[in-house]
Parts: structure tokens; C-alpha cells; sequence
């Protein structure tokens, strides 16, 4: 089957390829009943507009996009090639770009990565509360593929991504498990979604648990490793020790990392006065002085799932409803969480390691 037409689309909706044209480009000359008529039509046929102009890819290749949030950030990196891997089996290049959590950067690169002949796009896209998404609805207007590693609200996409709530949850309940009354939390940058879930995850472990969670133990950092080191340094360096946390949950592992130098400089140790745990389970993570207790992504496998739904979405020749596939976080016990109230030593984290059977410095299963 050849790829419809816009002279297909307008047969179907009974207009002219000029009034198809005016939809597409959102002119205010076209009645509402016409419009709609056209969408309707896109829709149904599945019809995407080519790009236009000299930046337009003519050599024939085929190419997907990925629009990541933070380049810094060696979580994107493995869901990167996660898809790239996928990618490359079916054909395709995979082009990667960043946002840095700048609306405007992302908005451009959309428009790039459409300019210049990408077939679909793979992206996180930036959810502060005021930040003006229409760029993502023009996508789904104009029927482009794209698939979210990040949900937002309103908008009827492919998704791929994590329960963060109930991961988060499961992670406080753990500390809580181990002794720890007092936790506070490092959170993450507004334009996450995940930030949000995150926090609320620890909000739902400490209310199960009768544990005081309030406000003020929301403490803000960000996504990267001055975030966590300059929030870390800022709060322990002003928190009496009779009322120091003895536990800290971080947005990342960046963060994590971040505000376990902070302690050091600080003279408190990680976990004799400090149980730390992180998100993402870079590879970093295990090769720490304390190796990192955090939340285990599945991150390959994103990247990959996210580019198996794209690549559907390109080839098909009729419309896909949208597809969502939610994983589930895991998290793996090192050496950076103690029990509260008993002795701590050099020997203690692996002889619990041993108890729980995990080799000392690796990774534990997963704990649900």
C-alpha cells in the first residue's frame, strides 16, 4: 500500500488540496465543520504532510528522533541506546537532542527534527505547571509519530514509563522497614512530572506508616550533581543533630552522588549518620566508595519498547490507537542504607549483604 496522498485527504473530505493546505498550516479562513472534516480525514487515512524546504531529507536514509531533557544525565544515555539498538535492526538512524529543561529549546527542536525529514520522535518532554505544551498537540494534530517517556496531561500519546509512585513508596517503606523515622527527601527539577510522582510516593509510605511528612521535608535540588550537593550542604549544614534525618531519598542518583560529597565535607558519614538512596541505577552507582542503594530503572528496555511503538507508528498505513506500556522500578540494596540502632562498622554492610544473600558491592534483587 502506497502512502495516502493529499489529494487523498481531500477526496475523502470532499475539498480542495488548498483548503487541506490552510488546514494543516491552522488558517483562520477554514469554517469549523471543514476543518474537522479534514482532521477527521488525516486521521482516518493516516496521512502525514512531508516537510518542506531546502532542510528536508532528500538522500533517501530513513531516521527517528530522540529529545532528551538533561545531556549530563547518564540515565538518558542507556535508554538512548536502548533505542538505538532497535532502530538500527529496522533500519533507521536515531538523532539525539537536548532540551536542557528549556521550553523554548525543546519547542525548536521539535520543529527541527520535523524540517528535516525525522520520521517520528522519541521524547521527555518539559512539564512545568505554566509551560505551554500546544507544540505537542500540533504533533498530534498534524499526525506525526511520536511516543512520551513521560505522560502529559490531556494529550493522547504513546507512552512508555515507570510506576515512579509506587517505586518511591516501596523505597521509603524499605527505610522504614530498617528503623528510619526521620526522612526527608532531595526532589526534582518542576518541569518533571516525575518529580511530582516521586514525592508523592514518599508522602503515601509515611502516612501508611503513622511517620510525620511535612512540607518542609520536601527539600528542593534538581536533576544534577551541584543540585544535590548544594541542597545537601545548604540543609545538613543548618539541621541541628538531635533533629537530623537519618534518611534521604534524592530525585537521582546525580543528586544522590551530589549530596553524599556534601556530607563528607560536612563530617557526617554515609550511612553511619546518613542512609542515602537514589533513583535510576546509573552504572556509577556501584562503584561509589559506598556503593548507592536506589531505585533500579529499566532503562535499556524503555528505549527500546519506545522505539518498537515508533516504528509502528511510522510504517503503518492505517491510524494506531495510542499505546502505553508502564514498567515496574526495582530497587537494589547496597551499602548506602544501615538499620537504625544497631552498631555500624566496616564489616557490617557486607555481612548484611550476605544475610540478604547478595554478593558485597553488587546489586540485591528486586524488593517489592
Amino acid at each position: 500500500m502506497k502512502r495516502p496522498t493529499m489529494s487523498d485527504v481531500a477526496r475523502l473530505a470532499s475539498v480542495s488540496n488548498a483548503t487541506v493546505s490552510a488546514v494543516l498550516n491552522d488558517s483562520a479562513a477554514v469554517k469549523d465543520s471543514t476543518r474537522l472534516r479534514v482532521l477527521t480525514a488525516i486521521e482516518q487515512l493516516n496521512y502525514r504532510a512531508s516537510p518542506t524546504g531546502s532542510s528536508a531529507n532528500t538522500s533517501g536514509s530513513r531516521s527517528l528522533g530522540f529529545l532528551i531533557k538533561e545531556i549530563d544525565n547518564p540515565y538518558y544515555a542507556e535508554v538512548v541506546l536502548g533505542a538505538r539498538e532497535v532502530a538500527e535492526q529496522h533500519g533507521y538512524s536515531l538523532f539525539v537532542a537536548t532540551s536542557e529543561g528549556e521550553y523554548d529549546s525543546e519547542r525548536r527542536a521539535v520543529e527541527q527534527f520535523r524540517g528535516k525529514g525525522i520520521e517520528g520522535l522519541i521524547f521527555a518532554p518539559i512539564l512545568h505547571t505554566d509551560t505551554d505544551s500546544s507544540h505537542l498537540f500540533e504533533l498530534k494534530r498534524r499526525n506525526y509519530p511520536f511516543v512520551l517517556i513521560e505522560g502529559v496531561s490531556g494529550l493522547r500519546a504513546s507512552l512508555i514509563d515507570v510506576d515512579n509512585t509506587d517505586a518511591s513508596r516501596d523505597a521509603v517503606q524499605y527505610l522504614i522497614r530498617r528503623g528510619h523515622t526521620r526522612i526527608v527527601h532531595l526532589s526534582g527539577p518542576p518541569y518533571s512530572l516525575h518529580s511530582q510522582e516521586r514525592i508523592e510516593g514518599v508522602r503515601r509510605a509515611c502516612s501508611s506508616s503513622g511517620i510525620l511528612f511535612p512540607d518542609e521535608s520536601v527539600i528542593p535540588a534538581g536533576a544534577h550533581l551541584a543540585d544535590g550537593y548544594e541542597a545537601g550542604k545548604r540543609y545538613f549544614g543548618a539541621c541541628p543533630a538531635e533533629s537530623r534525618p537519618t534518611a534521604v531519598t534524592c530525585y537521582n542518583d546525580l543528586v544522590a552522588i551530589g549530596l553524599c560529597r556534601a556530607l563528607a565535607e560536612l563530617e557526617l558519614r554515609v550511612p553511619e549518620n546518613v542512609s542515602i538512596i537514589g533513583w535510576d541505577d546509573i552504572v556509577l552507582a556501584a562503584y561509589l566508595p559506598v556503593p548507592l542503594t536506589t531505585v533500579q530503572m529499566p532503562k535499556s528496555t524503555m528505549g527500546a519498547i519506545a522505539a518498537e511503538m515508533l516504528i509502528r507508528q511510522v510504517e503503518s498505513h492505517q491510524s494506531l490507537p495510542p499505546q502505553h506500556a508502564v514498567l515496574s522500578a526495582t530497587l537494589v540494596e547496597r551499602s548506602s542504607v544501615r538499620d537504625v540502632g544497631l552498631p555500624c562498622n566496616k564489616g557490617q554492610s557486607s555481612l548484611d549483604q550476605r544475610r540478604r544473600g547478595v554478593a558485597p558491592g553488587t546489586g540485591a534483587p528486586a524488593v517489592q
